[in-house]
């Protein structure tokens, strides 16, 4: 089963300094984080203060390709986690046929934000994840899981939604 989320901000992890996408579910209660590279969190970053960069980047030019073609994206789905790397799928429709790509789960939210369509999650994606698994540190691991719950605006920065 699917659950929706949306991207609650952008962050830099405070141990390895990499970026994270903060997925939260629509009650509030459930936090995925998805570390992302360098180029992913500036493209979504980009999206996410609305900034227009003066030719199309990727994530942009798909759009168009998108758009122009006549294919709608109907949603992404955060669907898998193996071996610590997270695994997406964008569904796409065209001419009422539905088509799924395999995605860089960074790629599929930056596509979701710049075509404004709703991002999902598996519950067993959200059951599995570090954040939610009893790990052997136990105590770091819900310590993290109740930071990740708590963030707040400043934690954030400017890139938040």
């Amino acid at each position: 089963m699917e659950v929706e989320m949306k991207i609650r901000g952008l962050m830099l992890d405070p141990v390895t300094n990499l970026p994270i996408v903060i997925l939260r579910n629509l009650d509030g209660n459930s936090v995925l984080p998805i570390w992302v590279g360098a180029y992913e969190a500036n493209a979504i970053a980009l999206e996410i203060e609305k900034v227009a960069a003066p030719r199309p980047m990727t994530h942009d030019l798909i759009r168009n390709v998108l758009l122009g073609t006549e294919t709608m994206l109907r949603k992404v789905v955060v669907s898998e986690l193996k071996d610590d790397t997270f695994y997406a799928v964008i569904w796409m429709e065209k001419n009422g046929e539905l088509i799924s790509v395999d995605s860089r789960p960074s790629d599929a939210l930056a596509l979701a934000l710049r075509m404004d369509c709703p991002i999902f999650v598996e519950e067993e994606v959200l059951r599995t994840s570090k954040v939610g698994q009893a790990v052997s540190d136990k105590a770091s691991s819900e310590e993290l899981r109740r930071w990740l719950e708590n963030i707040n605006d400043e934690d954030l920065g400017p890139y938040k939604m």
